[in-house]
Parts: C-alpha cells; sequence; structure tokens
C-alpha cells in the first residue's frame, strides 16, 4: 500500500512535467500503450497465458474501463487544468466512493474506528491541500477528478465483487491496459491530434515514468492488495498519496513544503492506520 502511494505521488509531478510536451488524452494514451506492452510481455516472460474465458474477459474490461480508461484519462485531464494540490485532495476522495459502493455491492460494513479513520484521513487531505485552494482551480478539472475518483474506486469494488483468482496480477492489468489503449489512442488522436506535442527527452523520461512505475507496477500492486483486503482498506491508500505528491512536488518542482503539509500528512497518516486497524478488528472478531 505504501509503495503504491510513492508511486503514484510521484506520477503527480511525472504528469505535469509531460504535460509541458504534450496534450491530456494523447498523454493517456501512450502511458497506457507502454504499461500494456511491458505487463504483457513480462507475464508471457513468466510463462503466463492470456485469458480466453468470455466471462474472464468481460470481467477485465469492466475493470480496465473504469480505472484504467475513464479514471485514467479523467485524472490527467483534470490535473491538467487544477493545482497538483487540489488534484491531489480530490484524487483521495475515492475511499468515501469505495466504502459507499462496497456496502452497495458488496454489503461490506465500515465499522465506527473505521469512520473516523475515514473522517480524520479525509480531513487531512484537505488541510494537506488547502494553501492550493486559494486561487483558480476550474469546475471541469475539479468535475474530472471527482468522476475519476469514482471510476477507481467502483473498478477497486467490482474486483473484489467477481472472480479474478483465474488470472495473475500482472496478466490482468496487462490486458487490461490492452483494452484501453484500443479506446484511448484512436479517442485522443481523434480529439486532439498530435500538433501540439513535442516529440523530445522532456516527454519521453514522465511519460516512461507515468506509463510504467506509475502506471502498470502501480495497479499490479493494487490488484494484489485488493485480493488481500476489503475495498475500503485497499482504497485507503489514497489518503497517503498526497503526502508523497506534494513532497515529489517539493523536490522535482520546487513547491513549498509548509506547516499546513506536514500537519495534513500526520491526519492522512492517522487515517489511513485507524482504517486498516478496523478491517483487522473485524477480519479476526
Amino acid at each position: 500500500m505504501v509503495l503504491v502511494a510513492v508511486l503514484i505521488g510521484g506520477n503527480f509531478s511525472a504528469i505535469k512535467f509531460a504535460l509541458d510536451h504534450t496534450t491530456p488524452f494523447l498523454l493517456t494514451s501512450m502511458r497506457t500503450v507502454l504499461g500494456g506492452s511491458f505487463l504483457i510481455a513480462l507475464a508471457l516472460l513468466r510463462g503466463e497465458t492470456v485469458p480466453r474465458r468470455r466471462d474472464d474477459l468481460k470481467n477485465i474490461f469492466v475493470v480496465g474501463f473504469s480505472i484504467t480508461t475513464v479514471s485514467s484519462a479523467l485524472l490527467i485531464y483534470g490535473i491538467n487544468r487544477v493545482p497538483a494540490g487540489v488534484a491531489s485532495l480530490v484524487a483521495s476522495t475515492m475511499p468515501l466512493f469505495t466504502a459507499v459502493l462496497s456496502f452497495a455491492l458488496l454489503g461490506v460494513r465500515t465499522n465506527r474506528l473505521g469512520q473516523v479513520g475515514l473522517s480524520i484521513g479525509f480531513a487531512g487531505t484537505i488541510v494537506l491541500a488547502s494553501p492550493s485552494l486559494t486561487g483558480e482551480t476550474g469546475a471541469i478539472g475539479i468535475a474530472s477528478l471527482v468522476l475519476s475518483a469514482l471510476a477507481w474506486a467502483f473498478g477497486t469494488v467490482y474486483m473484489k465483487w467477481k472472480d479474478f483468482s483465474r488470472i495473475s496480477p500482472i496478466m490482468l492489468v496487462g490486458v487490461q491496459l490492452v483494452m484501453s489503449a484500443m479506446i484511448l489512442v484512436p479517442f485522443g488522436l481523434a480529439v486532439e491530434g498530435t500538433a501540439d506535442t513535442d516529440w523530445s527527452v522532456g516527454l519521453l523520461v514522465p511519460v516512461l515514468y507515468a506509463a510504467i512505475p506509475a502506471n502498470a507496477v502501480t495497479f499490479s500492486l493494487m490488484a494484489t492488495v485488493v485480493k488481500r483486503a476489503t475495498p475500503t482498506v485497499a482504497a485507503s491508500t489514497a489518503y497517503l498519496i498526497p503526502v508523497f505528491g506534494v513532497t515529489f512536488g517539493w523536490i522535482l518542482r520546487a513547491e513549498r513544503l509548509g506547516v499546513l503539509e506536514f500537519v495534513g500528512g500526520a491526519l492522512v497518516i492517522c487515517g489511513v492506520y485507524l482504517v486498516v486497524n478496523a478491517a483487522s478488528r473485524v477480519a479476526t472478531a
């Protein structure tokens, strides 16, 4: 969970750098193609086979459309329109959507300790991102990020709802990304084209990071976490993302790190601890 948060936290800065050289949907397409190709090749080298069962492919498509197509595209589109701190805040609402969908689809209830943890974690994300709320944020960017969080939450819950036990996390995410690429590439070319893309090292380096460590590796790790934890616990990773997002923004983009960021980070970590601890108590009861 922590490694996922580190990789995604760095992804905010990588995407910002990449968007200096290209457009949002084309960037989403590029990282999807690269990430999917990497994971499929790795899975085949491990001796795995591409799933052929119709129900497996249908379930993979649903998860891929939710997480690696809709959520990823809206995330990058939103990051392009709002400050990184605000993007971190809105992305961190995903566990709230996950808790609601887990109850609606799986009947999974969150106990009082878990509810307190969710509240503290969400309060921490507000404190963490509050310095960024003083400027223009853009209603379209905020709406895009909210829908991205909702789509990500649905895909997370769906992975717990349906049976993916026949497919390894690496192959699962690799096929998801390939399916997503088949949608995103023609969409990005039709909507944005390549005229505003600068094919330089300044684009290649952040795209490679966004495609493999922050996309392919991250989603594979999340698939593993979801198999071993409740959806709400898995989704609580999002509370840690702003901590690392702000840290990488400070290191790589010289963004100011103040007292509010430290306070917000402490609240976020406390919230994650309470959510995980609450789930552990329920599992051992």
